[in-house]
This record gives structure tokens, sequence and C-alpha cells, in this order.
């Protein structure tokens, strides 16, 4: 079960990749777009591509629980790449993966400019790892 996760920013999808057993989860790129459209071929590719049978998409609500833009922003990418894919697209709550990846990338003594290339990625990769905890352990 080869997976991929996303993590959508205004700018940019961070993506991260499973193995084939879907045991554990790699940062793999991080696509810049212009429009959604453009943003759903490119991942139809990769999908393609790489033999993915998951999909998984960061679900950004807000830390008191509400929604916001974010979430119309995410969920209107859901949609077009679902009917697009025609693949179900698992929603994996993405409370600060960010800050949880800025922090990896910190400890690591990472520079700043290196970091803002792959910290999207990253943060897919921990959506991803969350989603793939979830499935071991049934839930």
């Amino acid at each position: 079960m080869k997976c991929l996760g996303m993590d959508l920013g205004t700018k940019t999808l961070g993506l991260a990749k499973s193995d084939r057993l879907g045991m554990i989860s790699s940062p793999f790129k991080v696509l810049r777009y212009e429009s959604t459209d453009e943003l759903v071929n490119e991942v139809i590719e990769i999908i393609s591509s790489e033999h993915i049978e998951v999909l998984v998409l960061g679900y950004p609500k807000n830390m008191n629980n509400s929604l916001g833009d974010a979430v119309k922003r995410t969920m209107d990418f859901k949609e077009a790449l679902e009917k697009k894919s025609g693949m179900e697209i698992n929603l994996i709550d993405e409370r600060l993966s960010t800050v949880e990846a800025q922090s990896y990338l910190l400890e690591g003594d990472v520079s700043r400019k290196k970091r803002h290339q792959v910290v999207d990625s990253i943060a897919a990769s921990i959506i991803l790892d969350t989603y793939l905890r979830k499935v071991k352990k049934g839930d």
C-alpha cells in the first residue's frame, strides 16, 4: 500500500510518500503552483508514476477547532483531486505539523534557506506518518 501524504499551503504543496508496505513515510518533494487545476494535474502524474494507492491530505483546523480559510482551500483541492483521480482522500488533522517540521530542522542545524525549501515536504511526512500509525492501530 504505497501512500502519498500532502500538506497544502497557499503557494506550495509538500509531498511525502511511504514505502511499498505503507510503514515508513519520507519527505518527497515540494510543488509550487499558481492554480488548483495545475496542481491537481501534477499530483495525478505523481500518483501514476509512483504507483500511489492511498492519498492522505492534512486538514488544517485552527487550534481552537474552528474552520478557517485554509480548510476551504483544502476541501476545494480535495474535491478536485478526488474527481480527477477517482481516488478517495483521507484527511488527517495537521495542527502543528509545520511547527514540528521546523523544530526537526532547527535541531538538525539546517540553514534557513534549506529549511524554507524542505519544510512543507517534512510536514507532509509528519501528516503521512500520523495516518500510517492510525491505520496500524486500526483506528
